[in-house]
Formats: structure tokens, sequence, C-alpha cells
């Protein structure tokens, strides 16, 4: 699932007249590079949510079919908060007989880390897996510890939630259909219960949350070649 529901007011004026995932960095919008990235580690059936200018990222991001997957959208008529996206699209999201896990990304992060080498699989025991990163400039006080592949609220040492998870559907059942909820209580619940496996990301990442953020992701891909 890829998360697409934001205002994104930080970039306005940029997301008056276009969602945030579609803001092209070199041309290209952030979504796709996250949808190309996801095809590439074999992930095709992939489910959107959006919310402000929704149709828009229907619009151009269609079927899926230009980027050899499936796309399927859930539409918010006002955003959801994260958690509560996520259970809303849960009928797209559950094997029917399994508690199999999806992998959930942010529309608006770019990373260089290719999904293909990352171990997209989750012990019987987790209820979840978070990609953390070192903390950028804007989040100097960090979200989560890792230490031994796991993650802890407290530690010695906090980096910052890369906008990566694996997660299990059964864990957004209790919230109500249409209910605005964050993501962050249900993790730190999870990790308290010490069901979180955790790693780090390699390579480039940014969280697209501001006009110069998105110049420096077009400086590392100019860069990058």
């Amino acid at each position: 699932m890829i998360l697409a529901a934001g205002l994104g007011t930080r970039m306005r004026p940029l997301t008056l007249t276009t969602p945030k995932p579609l803001i092209p960095a070199l041309g290209k919008p952030l979504i796709v590079y996250q949808i190309e990235n996801l095809v590439r580690a074999g992930i095709t059936d992939i489910v959107i949510n959006h919310a402000w200018l929704g149709d828009q990222i229907e619009r151009t991001l269609g079927s899926g079919e230009q980027f050899r997957c499936s796309l399927r959208y859930s539409a918010e008529q006002e955003p959801l908060e994260t958690a509560g996206g996520i259970r809303k699209a849960l009928p797209m999201l559950k094997s029917e007989d399994s508690d199999q896990p999806f992998i959930l990304v942010n529309g608006d992060v770019y990373l260089s880390q290719e999904y293909s080498d990352l171990d997209l699989t989750l012990d019987s025991d987790d209820l979840a897996k978070l990609w953390l990163v070192d903390n950028p400039s804007w989040h100097i006080d960090g979200d989560f510890a890792l230490s031994d592949q796991r993650v802890s609220l407290q530690g010695d040492e906090k980096l910052t939630f890369a906008g990566v998870s694996l997660l299990r559907p059964s864990q957004f059942d209790e919230l109500a259909l249409n209910e605005k909820a964050a993501l962050a209580p249900l993790l730190r619940r999870m990790i308290e219960q010490s069901k979180v496996a955790g790693a780090k990301l390699g390579g480039y990442w940014n969280d697209v949350g501001t006009v110069d953020r998105l110049a420096d992701v077009e400086t590392f891909l100019k860069e990058a070649g």
C-alpha cells in the first residue's frame, strides 16, 4: 500500500493544484519512483489511498498497466490519517485465510534503496517490521531505537522511521471504518509488546515535506545520473 492522502500543506502553493505524490522530481512524480521500486521487487498488486485531489492521482496513474502492475484505489472523502486510511483499504490488503503482512510505503518519500534488496519477510511471532534511517536535520530526536534488529521505544540512540514497514492486517481490525486514526500509537503498542523487528535503510532517503527537500532530491538525482 502506498499512502497518498495527505494535504501537503507545507508545500503550498505547489499542492494547491497538485496532490503532493504527483509533484515531479526531475520530471517524474514522486509516487512513480515508489511504484517502480516496488515493481522491481516483484510487488505488483498495489493499493493507493487518496483524498485531496485524488481524482488526479487516478487519472495520472490509471490501472497500473504502464508500470506493469495492478493499481487499486481507496478513496477518502477527507484524510483519515495513516491508520484510518489503512483500515478503509483493509479489504484490499487482506488474504482471506491468513494474516499475511503487507508492505506500507509513503508516497511522498524518495529513497535510493532498492526494495528488492530488503528482507521483506516477517517472523511468525512479529506484528511489524520497521525500516529506520539516521535522523535528518528536521527530525533530530528520532522516533525509535534499534538494537539487534529489534525496535524499542527507548535506547541510547534513536533513529527516524523511514515510512517503510511491513504490517499485519489484523492490527487494524479494531478501528472503526472511516475513523480518523494515526499509525504511531498502534506502532508503539506493538513495540511495547516486543513484537516489532527493525532494520536500517541504506543509500539516500528524503521525506519530501518541503520545497527545499524536493530540491535536495532533484540534486541527488542529477548527481546520481
